[in-house]
């Protein structure tokens, strides 16, 4: 053989080689990779075509899967009460990908879960029967929350205080996801996703708005803790008018007729004292304040229930005035639907705070347990006096004050207004809030948060009493029923 056809044949060999190498490498190493590419549409082939695996409210599946007709996806996502129940499962969407629940628990509802799998059904890599996810929603708390929210744009969550269960989350507008779950909605999905109103963001975990007076609990908390005042019963030192620190700003009360001047927590949170509230924040210092409000979770980096809910937020850096502000919950503070709900639970359930959940269990196609999520664990963010003080308190909101739209027969009841600006200098339309908590007969318990962001009220209507307060009081009469 002659040195150039030696050379050839060696050179040849080592891209065989090379191409050998190449194909082991791709087929063990990067295969992995390339199935989960989004853009593999086989993935979404293997994913419909068989029936999904369901979510589950009392008993009864709210979604479901139904054959299509052409093309080369066997199955489509249904919904029974899409509109009624999109803030808890999300969608699933052949073209669009899966949010919330739908994508949480992808691989359970498509069979491709390892749990779902025998040891042989693992070595061959066979899609089992898909499994079921249960979730803790009360469907009579949910319906009640979507009727009473209407046409208004907001949101409410209702929460058991004992075991941190979520029994309704609803948002409004809603949208319903079978619109957009087949290949060919691409018209439906532009309609949702350039409406205005949003209706496909849920506002009751993933969108944080100033909380107006619902606030002052966590001031009021904070102050009950750290010392500064003995009892809820207690004179404070308020002055009215109150003006903040270094400015010439006078910080105005709603009613100047209230009886705000050094009034206590119990007549400051039935008047919805602005004085108050910010002068006690002042008094606090920010620091103290802060670490109130991160006992119950805001600043958290995560909040997962187990959809990840938005940060609620409370300042840092910050001067008096802006201090004074935040004690009445503006400036920089924000908050979800949901942290305002744990909020009135903790103070419902002697000051402990149980980890908020809305799914229970997960289950095989057979109804075997999975996994059972079981009560999350709690903590404890004020001590059982406090929490009692603040309970009495609210209770005096709604039943002399100004949530007494919230009072409910046969039940107790304790709640908190706010009225939070909107726009610079408060151009816009206030945001109208509502957070209580109702223990009934049974010993069966509940706290509730709702905001309204707007609705068709004029804007000298606009209160938390007036628009949020009945709205919270469906819910809780269901949870109680």
């Amino acid at each position: 053989m002659n040195k150039t056809i030696r050379h050839t044949s060696v050179f040849t060999l080592l891209l065989v080689l090379a191409l050998l190498v190449r194909a082991t490498w791709v087929q063990f190493h990067d295969s992995k990779a390339l199935a989960d590419e989004k853009l593999n549409r086989r993935n979404a082939i293997e994913q419909y075509a068989n029936p999904l695996g369901d979510i589950i409210v009392a008993g009864n599946a709210v979604t479901g899967s139904q054959r299509t007709k052409g093309g080369d996806l066997a199955y489509k996502r249904t919904y029974k009460d899409g509109p009624l129940y999109s803030a808890v499962t999300g969608y699933s969407s052949q073209v669009y990908g899966a949010t919330q629940l739908e994508g949480i628990y992808k691989d359970l509802l498509d069979g491709t879960d390892n749990r779902l799998k025998n040891p042989l059904d693992t070595l061959t890599d066979k899609r089992a029967d898909p499994g079921d996810v249960l979730t803790t929603i009360d469907p009579a708390v949910q319906k009640a929350a979507y009727r009473a929210l209407g046409d208004k744009k907001g949101a409410a969550v209702a929460v058991d205080p004992r075991t941190g269960k979520i029994l309704g989350m609803v948002s409004t507008p809603s949208y319903d996801p079978s619109k957009i779950s087949g290949s060919t909605d691409g018209d439906a999905w532009k309609a949702l996703t350039t409406d205005e109103d949003k209706p496909m963001v849920n506002r009751a975990l993933r969108q944080p708005l100033p909380p107006g007076s619902t606030f002052k609990l966590v001031v009021a908390a904070a102050a009950l803790e750290s010392g500064l005042y003995g009892s809820v019963d207690a004179k404070t030192t308020s002055p009215n008018p109150y003006t903040l620190p270094g400015t010439r700003t006078v910080l105005k009360n709603e009613s100047s007729s209230a009886p705000c001047e050094d009034a206590t927590i119990r007549t400051a949170l039935r008047y919805s004292c602005n004085n108050v509230f910010a002068k006690m924040a002042v008094d606090l210092g920010q620091d103290k304040v802060r670490a109130q409000a991160e006992k119950f979770g805001f600043n958290a980096d995560k909040l997962d229930v187990p959809v990840r809910a938005a940060k609620s937020a409370y300042p840092s850096g910050m001067d008096k005035a802006q201090t004074a502000l935040t004690g009445i919950g503006q400036f920089d503070v924000t908050a979800t639907p949901l942290q305002m709900a744990l909020v009135s639970a903790a103070i419902s359930n002697g000051g402990e705070l149980a980890s908020a959940h809305m799914v229970s269990k997960v289950t095989d196609a057979d109804g075997n347990v999975l996994r059972d999520y079981g009560d999350g664990g709690s903590s404890r963010v004020m001590s059982p006096g406090t929490a009692e003080g603040l309970q009495s308190a609210m209770r005096t909101v709604v039943e002399e004050g100004t949530g007494t739209n919230a009072k409910i027969d046969g039940a107790v009841v304790g709640g908190k207004t706010g009225t939070a600006q909107h726009g610079e200098n408060n151009s816009k339309t206030p945001y109208a809030w509502f957070t209580s908590y109702a223990k009934g007969g049974g010993g069966k318990e509940v706290a509730v948060a709702v905001i309204v962001e707007s609705s068709d009220a004029a804007r000298s209507e606009v209160s938390g009493n007036g628009l949020a307060a009945p709205i919270a009081a469906a819910m809780m009469k269901a949870a109680l029923r």
